[in-house]
């Protein structure tokens, strides 16, 4: 009676399904799909309500089927439909299911006989069928009627192999007993994609319609046209049965009786009818499972492993267990705490290789960011000596000075001094941004417990802005007691007297120096500050166009070679006269840009004006301007204000201008004193008072804090997400579990069928239909003609595939391609 293993088969596959389908797994088993292929009423989907004992295909002549319909048969309690375009409807009615097919169909492809290859996803479930996914696909026609196309049969003959090109789909090769089985569409098909038969059945309906003193016998003994899985012969109700509702249980009986009464058919009835071809297609489907059980199965395994701590811990978990809750809240804490640390120090057990965060972005604050903001309140030459020289004039007032006045060096420190005051608030505010970033990214582990998150998410955050205002306060004091006293005792303090000598002696050093070296910078100016690719972006087409170069920063020049090798050099631009500015990204691009221009209005690199260098992110266009800066090139500024105070202006006494040129040596001097003081200071006053009290908060404070705000037990209520999130590890491990012991009981309880032997089936030739000369159609571009095989040839590359899939134990992929049918003349 078949495989004794497949009662257990369809509950073992429906608690798969159903049990991994509920814990949000998918049963990986790719269940074959059973495709019915067959020429227009050959009686394909009798075959299929046969399968569901019910009547629900749309019935009539000629073309019924204009649609795939996939038809998923599922065991069930209760018996009823469901359509995947209509979600949450059951159809209980199949005769409604019968009327919704036909609206569908005529939805997408009209009343007038028009086809369309997408398909029409159909469940039924039942207790009396067994799991199987069937297809039914329109029968094959030659001459298009209505407002079907004029390549109906190779649209048709396409749609058709989409399904039965997959490896794991069954044929079942529908011919009616009453037409020359040599001339089967169906087999034709079939032979295309499975040459060696190893998936394809021939189903033999209409015996019952056969002329008088003729039978099918030498067919179903697989004698006259052999099959390697051989034929089945079925009979369906006729339409004269279907029009009086005659009973699908009735007419399973009365094929039984047929086959049984037939003097030619009687000694093989138990191998024919319905109830054998399901036991075939069944036999079929366990084989397949079967071979796919030891992957699925470490699958399942390799699955349950990792569910296993978690699942434990969950098993044991008590919401309600007011200890339970205590121990949690301190558990999450502590790791709070550890995970904020790690961040902050980098020793984070997980490294973020795309993306700086936690205590490298503020490194990146302290040392690149931060020195650039400091930078960009440098005034220009230009306005610091107008500065000064106004400074000069209005101390000495009506009388014209003998001396450099010492009151004009520190109203210009001062002022210096106090403009230091704005970005070291930006540097407290970028630090504590990030804090909070770090935090929100250590909180979100918390997010099992939202009272909690909140509560400490606000706690942390109320410490944060305190200590950022403790932080501003002290840095404001750092600056006011710079300006309290201005040391002009310093050590690195040049004083009067050497920045006169300075003065004198500047231009002697420099031509001095540039003998020494034969013309040659001194070699400290030709130290590398920064390497990296950049692109130049403004470079005409008919220049080759943007191109991404490497280029090599020094303190005299900036120079850009062909490739990282440094052997090609590119060109070497001077530094003198240059500055830089930003440069808004164009919709197009995603780069972050800057240009190097000249102050002097000159061409800064052959014809351009101006040099738009392109970097792939702003952290490497902050990057670059820092190094810039640090070689002399200072961002672009308006030197002129609004009264018109900042024209420059010609020094026409000598005096004066030696005394602003001795100020403005003893204004530098002195403030790179205080810029090497604060790039010191302020790292060490943000660590100390913000960041290093933060952590320590956390650490130590924090959990007290918790429990002082008397909800420790409220604090601890878990997220309906988490709790979700909880029955669902619970139920998938049990799933896991549960699909494991199935499939061992199932490989123990089943038995494979083995492959029938090849058989000769050279007799079914490739179907190729012949074009007449001088017609054209046009065709889809997955069905390009081809030209026509010879008789003697295709006998040769059908022994060749043969052979080839003998080498390979399975079929050869591909599908052939096929001619279009002709289409006459009409003169």
């Amino acid at each position: 009676m078949g495989n004794r293993g497949m009662e257990d088969l369809i509950p073992l596959v429906n608690r798969l399904q159903h049990a991994l389908g509920s814990a949000g797994q998918s049963c990986s088993l790719h269940l074959p799909q059973i495709a019915v292929v067959g020429g227009q009423s050959a009686g394909k989907s009798s075959v299929l309500e046969n399968f569901v004992g019910r009547d629900f295909l749309p019935r009539g002549s000629g073309m019924v089927t204009r649609r795939p319909l996939v038809l998923q048969l599922l065991t069930a309690d209760t018996e009823h439909g469901e359509f995947l375009h209509c979600k949450g409807k059951k159809f209980t009615d199949f005769e409604e299911i019968c009327r919704e097919i036909e609206a569908e169909t005529q939805r997408i492809t009209g009343s007038n006989k028009g086809i369309s290859p997408v398909p029409i996803n159909l469940r039924i479930y039942s207790p009396n069928v067994l799991n199987l996914t069937l297809v039914d696909l329109p029968g094959i026609t030659k001459v298009p009627v209505g407002d079907q196309p004029a390549d109906i049969e190779y649209q048709i003959r396409d749609m058709i192999m989409q399904y039965i090109c997959k490896d794991n789909c069954l044929i079942l090769a529908v011919t009616p007993a009453n037409t020359d089985l040599a001339n089967s569409d169906a087999l034709k098909l079939a032979k295309d994609v499975d040459p060696q038969g190893q998936r394809t059945i021939g189903v033999i309906t209409k015996l019952d319609l056969m002329d008088k003193g003729t039978d099918a016998r030498n067919i179903l003994e697989n004698r006259l046209l052999p099959l390697r899985r051989g034929y089945i012969g079925v009979v369906n109700r006729s339409q004269k049965d279907v029009v009086g509702k005659k009973d699908i249980k009735a007419a399973l009986l009365a094929e039984k009786d047929f086959f049984l009464s037939h003097p030619s058919y009687k000694h093989m009835a138990e191998s024919m009818g319905t109830p054998y071809l399901q036991k075939t297609l069944n036999q079929q489907l366990t084989n397949h499972i079967r071979e796919s059980l030891p992957g699925f199965r470490s699958h399942l395994q390799s699955q349950l492993l990792s569910l296993n701590k978690e699942a434990e811990e969950f098993k044991q978990f008590s919401p309600d267990d007011p200890a339970r809750r205590t121990k949690t809240l301190l558990q999450l804490a502590q790791r709070l705490a550890v995970d904020f640390e790690k961040l902050i120090e980098g020793s984070g057990d997980t490294v973020d290789t795309v993306n700086l965060s936690g205590g490298a972005k503020i490194n990146r604050i302290f040392h690149v960011r931060f020195p650039y903001e400091l930078v960009q309140i440098e005034s220009d030459e230009k306005k610091l000596r107008q500065e000064i020289n106004y400074a000069i004039r209005n101390i000495h007032g009506v009388r014209t000075g003998l001396f450099t006045p010492d009151m004009a060096f520190e109203a210009i420190v001062k002022k210096q001094l106090s403009c230091l005051k704005r970005p070291c608030i930006k540097c407290v505010d970028m630090v504590s941004q990030e804090l909070i970033s770090t935090l929100y990214q250590c909180i979100n582990k918390l997010s099992s417990f939202p009272k909690l998150q909140e509560e400490t998410e606000r706690l942390i955050t109320t410490e944060i802005r305190e200590q950022e205002s403790k932080c501003k306060e002290q840095v404001l004091m750092l600056i006011e007691i710079q300006l309290a006293y201005i040391n002009t005792k310093h050590e690195d303090f040049i004083g009067f007297t050497t920045a006169q000598q300075t003065n004198n002696q500047a231009n002697k050093k420099t031509h001095a120096g540039m003998a020494a070296n034969h013309g040659v910078a001194a070699p400290s100016r030709l130290i590398v500050i920064r390497k990296g690719w950049l692109t130049i972006s403004n470079l005409g087409i008919m220049k080759g166009g943007a191109r991404e170069y490497w280029f090599i920063l020094s303190a005299e020049s900036l120079s850009w070679f062909k490739d990282d090798e440094e052997k090609e050099k590119k060109y070497m631009l001077p530094l003198d006269n240059l500055r830089f500015r930003d440069v808004e990204k164009t919709f197009m691009s995603s780069k972050c840009v800057f240009a190097l221009f000249n102050t002097e209005l000159r061409n800064v690199y052959k014809d351009y004006k101006s040099l738009e260098l392109a970097c792939g992110s702003q952290e490497e266009l902050d990057s670059w301007k820092a190094s810039l800066l640090q070689a002399g090139v200072y961002p672009e500024k308006v030197a002129v204000d609004e009264q018109g105070n900042g024209a420059p202006e010609n020094f026409i006494d000598p005096q004066l201008e030696r005394q602003v040129e001795t100020i403005r040596n003893l204004v530098e001097s002195y403030m790179s004193i205080i810029y090497k003081t604060i790039k010191d200071l302020m790292p060490k006053t943000i660590m100390h008072l913000m960041i290093n009290s933060v952590k320590e908060f956390i650490s130590s404070e924090l959990l007290a804090q918790l429990y002082a705000l008397g909800e420790c037990s409220a604090l601890m209520d878990e997220s309906t997400e988490q709790q979700k999130y909880r029955e669902e590890v619970l139920r998938k491990h049990a799933a896991l579990k549960e699909a494991l012991a199935v499939i061992g009981k199932f490989s123990t309880s089943t038995c494979t069928t083995p492959l029938p032997p090849p058989v000769d089936s050279s007799w079914i030739r490739p179907s190729s239909p012949t074009l007449p000369k001088k017609t054209s159609v046009r065709v889809r571009g997955h069905a390009p003609s081809v030209p026509r095989v010879p008789s003697n040839a295709s006998s040769k590359s059908t022994d060749s595939l043969q052979q080839i899939a003998r080498q390979h134990h399975r079929a050869p992929p591909s599908v052939p391609r096929r001619h279009l049918p002709a289409i006459p003349n009409v003169k």
